[in-house]
């Protein structure tokens, strides 16, 4: 069966795929005696002899290692500085393992190896995100907002960083340094040191103790052991769900595109304009009643105050007039006796 030349090579634990694809450009890898520098090419290793420099590939056992990696030692295969290389650890193994990702020269903790090239590029591939967790011993005590930073994502020289969780671990008695638990779901160089940085509070140790949902545990620094069945199978099940959950989200690729989907986000939008208010059915039917319950006029006949004031100092204060049924019936009796006195 025909597959990409460069799946082939990583299948047969030459490298990881991406070398594999280095080897090929650089003209290493022949094909039935033929130099091949495409990388689409196809080839059935089951009938094409396949080489790289010369060697013909073979079918290696996969082999599966979790190592705890102690400082000072080079996550490479070899070192033109002659320094301690993970692959010294490992007495007793014949196969031509590399790592899966790197721990930098100053980061101890679990390390995979393997000669199995699908594993290793499901498990590093940028869409994947397999949660990484690290124990970082920073100085000082972070403030919890400082910390919220890192749990929200923090500008880095390239690039906002994904969400992180993040959460206290241990903190001495004198405030000089502490401890933070913090998980990852990218592999960038250097990546939880410079987010420390970017706080200013800088990492003096650094340990990863899982890798998905592989621990550490209790294994002592320089031993290795197997990876179970389950393991690698969990393993693999976690990248492909983590990759297709992650399908379609873009990445901030850069601090300029990522301070533009901010702004963008951040823009105050238009209001829109406000209508005239209307008024209703009601409103033109039926005027305002004032507290007295009769209907107020819609139109004002109220004369002007200075006219009211000078018209009344000018009338002379008029006799009050009896009011009422008694002011009615003494005028009867006035007229009564007028009549009786001119003899009507």
């Amino acid at each position: 069966m025909e597959e990409r030349l460069q799946k082939i090579l990583a299948g047969a634990g030459v490298a990881s795929r991406r070398k594999c694809e280095e080897l090929i450009l650089g003209g290493k890898v022949q094909v039935n005696g033929e130099t091949v520098t495409a990388l689409g090419t196809k080839a059935d290793p089951d009938v094409d002899e396949i080489t790289v420099n010369g060697k013909a590939i073979g079918t290696e056992k996969k082999m599966y290692l979790v190592f705890n990696k102690p400082k000072g030692v080079i996550t490479s295969a070899s070192d033109p500085q002659g320094r301690k290389i993970v692959t010294d650890y490992l007495k007793g193994i014949t196969e031509r393992l590399y790592p899966v990702g790197r721990l930098d020269y100053d980061t101890e903790g679990l390390l995979l190896l393997t000669n199995d090239g699908e594993f290793a590029h499901l498990l590093t591939h940028p869409k994947h995100h397999v949660a990484k967790t690290y124990l970082a011993t920073v100085k000082g005590v972070p403030h919890g907002s400082e910390l919220d930073k890192l749990k929200n994502g923090i500008m880095l020289e390239d690039g906002m960083t994904a969400p992180a969780e993040v959460e206290y671990h241990d903190i001495d008695s004198e405030q000089r340094h502490s401890t933070i638990s913090i998980t990852i779901y990218e592999g960038r160089n250097r990546q939880v040191r410079r987010m420390f940085e970017a706080i200013n509070h800088p990492v003096t140790k650094l340990k990863r103790i899982s890798f998905g949902d592989l621990f550490l545990g209790n294994m002592k620094r320089g031993l290795f052991r197997h990876l179970t069945k389950d393991e690698v199978e969990s393993l693999v099940k976690l990248a492909k769900q983590a990759g297709k959950s992650s399908a379609g989200k873009p990445a901030l690729k850069s601090p300029a595109d990522s301070h533009a989907k901010a702004a963008e986000e951040f823009k105050p939008k238009p209001r829109p304009k406000a209508r005239p208010a209307t008024k209703s059915a009601n409103d033109r039917i039926t005027p305002a009643r004032p507290a007295s319950g009769k209907p107020a006029s819609t139109k004002s006949t109220a004369k002007p105050a200075p006219k009211q004031a000078a018209r009344s100092s000018s009338r002379p204060a008029s006799k009050a007039k009896p009011a009422g049924r008694a002011g009615a019936n003494g005028s009867r009796s006035r007229k009564a006796g007028d009549s009786r006195r001119r003899g009507k």
